[in-house]
This record gives C-alpha cells, sequence and structure tokens, in this order.
C-alpha cells in the first residue's frame, strides 16, 4: 500500500493538469472530475442489525446521560 501510494503521488501533478485541461475548476470541481475519471467504484455504507442495536443502546445511554446532567445543572425549584 505504502509504495501504491508513493507511486500516485508520483503522477498527481500531470493528474491535477489533465482535471483542469478543458477549463478552470474549482477545487470541489478539480476532486469531482479526478474522482469520475478514476473509473473506481464508490464505497456505499449501511448499518447492519448490530449496528442498528448499537445505536438503539448508545442513543438509550445519552439519554439518561443528558438528564442526569440536566437533573444536576437545572434543579427542580
Amino acid at each position: 500500500m505504502k509504495a501504491e501510494a508513493q507511486v500516485l503521488k508520483g503522477h498527481l501533478d500531470t493528474l491535477l493538469l489533465a482535471s483542469l485541461e478543458n477549463g478552470p475548476l474549482h477545487g470541489y470541481a478539480v476532486k469531482e472530475a479526478l474522482r469520475n475519471g478514476s473509473g473506481r467504484r464508490r464505497r456505499a455504507y449501511q448499518l447492519t442489525p448490530a449496528g442498528r442495536r448499537r445505536l438503539a443502546g448508545d442513543r438509550a445511554a445519552w439519554r439518561d446521560f443528558a438528564s442526569a446532567v440536566t437533573a444536576i445543572l437545572e434543579p427542580a425549584r
């Protein structure tokens, strides 16, 4: 992986110049042009059932924590 990164680094100037060949682009457009030209498949992420359970548990724990902090900072009068 490290060797691949070094090879790519040596060609970044050429890739950048090629992305600007058809006219000026702002930074985000350059990034998109390079991404679209690379032919790489984009990764898509989704929650697994275990991830959904974890998220539900984390949300419940956050609500408990937030309630405890609120009770300390804003006691009932």
